[in-house]
């Protein structure tokens, strides 16, 4: 017995105009069915550079008093980078266009969403992150100083790519930052976030009593030549919250938060990126990257969640993103952390209130702190709840979080793990065909189409070995049991007869 196996191409969406065309990969089913499934892999997923398809339209917009997607939107600008995130937001799931350039420019507007794409970084492909669209998920890649070089953090970069990060952070430590970032930029069409302290304190080989403001702001105005696409700032770890996360079990956990606290305790200051934020807006507003504004007081474990230190920071972040608002620079919120199930949605729901609706980017939260090795899954359980109470962004925690620097598989693990909870929220959204890839899956298994349920996963590999690993022989036709019931133990059989004999 002969059968089909599904089959996949790209194609390209396009716009009002020919230069905005956007990829999706087309899963062809054995029974004719066809899905559409987002990519962000770009043009060649192994390529040192990637295509630079937004320079004709940065070139277009010329001396603009218009600098950043913020500007425009509330000038009431609709720009090619709103057009082409409204049309990857609608096909995600395959649905047709519920979302309209216009949509995404309403919510950039009202600073509930951002679009974050650095003039200088043309190679990067528009998405958009806010409540209202789809959950996305950050990967974090980047060498230290004792593990990991380029080689690995390009493929972990093309590895994030292949199983759908949504944004990269570079989160390098040791020598060549410079040469690699530059490598991860261009070879990237999503989004690149970095924490430029790391670099700053590189600069001063890991002095703090040498960084000083004009050290920090030199690594910020680099980073935004180069075409970093947000930066995570920790502005709001203000000198009065100090003696509140000295009270802590665990204290600053955070590496950005504890080098700012360090460089405060060694002047005796503010901290410096407060001090002079406006400064820093603009630097960003200039090339348009958005800030992430960066929990530096994140609780690094339960017994110190959603304490005065956490909240206190947050607050301070609220106004700051007012201020950003006022001053065209787009932003969104960095969250926690480790915080209980039975809290998680306070720290939403406190977010809105003291961000004004602005998009919320957790890591996780990690709801038990017992899973070392397994923390990939304690976040995944808090990051599903928290996105589907609205938080737009969630950051992927690995296998290795609190272990060790992750490796390729682990930023595969992670990846995957995180997907899946950004997928959970979006079912529990109900967003606009959201549903549709569950539905085949369900189509598929009922009626034993195997080939059909690895392509639908988020592992088609894994999940075919798993099944072949129990099967008889090489399942040269598709056999209609698994190998858990086997032939006579199977419901599926048995929901043909009930079916036949009832659904008429």
């Amino acid at each position: 017995m002969t059968f089909k196996k599904p089959t996949e191409k790209k194609i390209f969406i396009k716009g009002s105009t020919d230069d905005v065309a956007v990829p999706f990969r087309e899963l062809t089913l054995s029974n004719d069915e066809k899905i559409l499934l987002s990519t962000v892999e770009g043009s060649d997923p192994n390529a040192k550079a990637m295509p630079k398809i937004r320079a004709p339209w940065i070139a277009s917009r010329g001396n603009s008093k218009e600098k950043t997607q913020l500007d425009y939107a509330k000038a009431g600008i609709i720009t090619k980078e709103m057009e082409y995130a409204a049309i990857r937001e609608s096909y995600k799931y395959g649905s047709d266009m519920p979302f309209t350039a216009e949509d995404v420019a309403k919510e950039v507007a009202a600073g509930r969403a951002v679009i974050p794409c650095n003039v200088n970084h043309p190679e990067c492909e528009p998405m958009v992150i806010g409540k209202k669209f789809s959950v996305k998920v950050n990967a974090n890649i980047g060498a230290s100083a004792v593990s990991s070089g380029y080689d690995e953090e390009i493929a972990k970069l093309h590895q994030s790519l292949k199983f759908g990060a949504d944004t990269v952070m570079d989160l390098s430590t040791g020598d060549g930052i410079l040469e690699l970032r530059e490598a991860i930029l261009r070879a990237s069409p999503v989004p690149i976030g970095t924490v430029p302290v790391y670099e700053a304190l590189e600069r001063v080989h890991g002095d703090t009593s040498l960084l000083t403001w004009e050290v920090f702001r030199q690594v910020v105005l680099d980073q935004a030549r180069q075409g970093v696409d947000y930066f995570t700032i920790h502005a709001g770890l203000r000198e009065y919250l100090m003696p509140y996360a000295a009270k802590r079990v665990l204290g600053i956990v955070s590496r950005g938060g504890s080098i700012m606290a360090s460089v405060m305790l060694r002047h005796d200051a503010e901290n410096l990126a407060y001090d002079h934020f406006d400064e820093l807006m603009e630097i960003c507003r200039e090339y348009d990257v958005a800030l992430s504004l960066g929990d530096g007081l994140r609780p690094g474990g339960i017994c110190d969640a959603c304490d005065k230190a956490q909240y206190g920071e947050l607050e301070e972040i609220g106004k700051l993103a007012l201020r950003c608002r006022e001053n065209g620079v787009q932003c969104f919120i960095e969250g926690p952390g480790h915080v209980p199930l039975n809290r998680v949605y306070e720290n939403q729901d406190l977010e809105e209130k003291y961000c004004h609706d602005a998009p919320f980017y957790t890591l996780g939260p990690l709801v038990t702190d017992i899973a070392p090795g397994q923390d990939h899954i304690t976040s995944a359980i808090g990051g599903a709840l928290i996105a589907y109470r609205g938080t737009s962004m969630l950051c992927y925690v690995t296998p290795s979080e609190h272990l060790a620097l992750p490796t390729a598989e682990d930023v595969k693990q992670g990846l995957i793990t995180f997907k899946l909870a950004a997928h959970a929220a979006d079912l529990g959204k109900g967003l606009p065909g959201a549903q549709l890839r569950d539905d085949a899956m369900s189509r598929a298994r009922v009626e034993f189409r195997w080939y059909d349920q690895f392509a639908l996963s988020l592992d088609p590999e894994h999940a075919y070995q798993v099944w072949k690993a129990q099967m008889p022989d090489e399942c040269a036709h598709e056999p209609s049991f698994c190998s858990m019931c086997g032939p006579r133990f199977c419901p599926m059989r048995l929901n043909r007869r009930i079916k036949a004999k009832y659904d008429k």
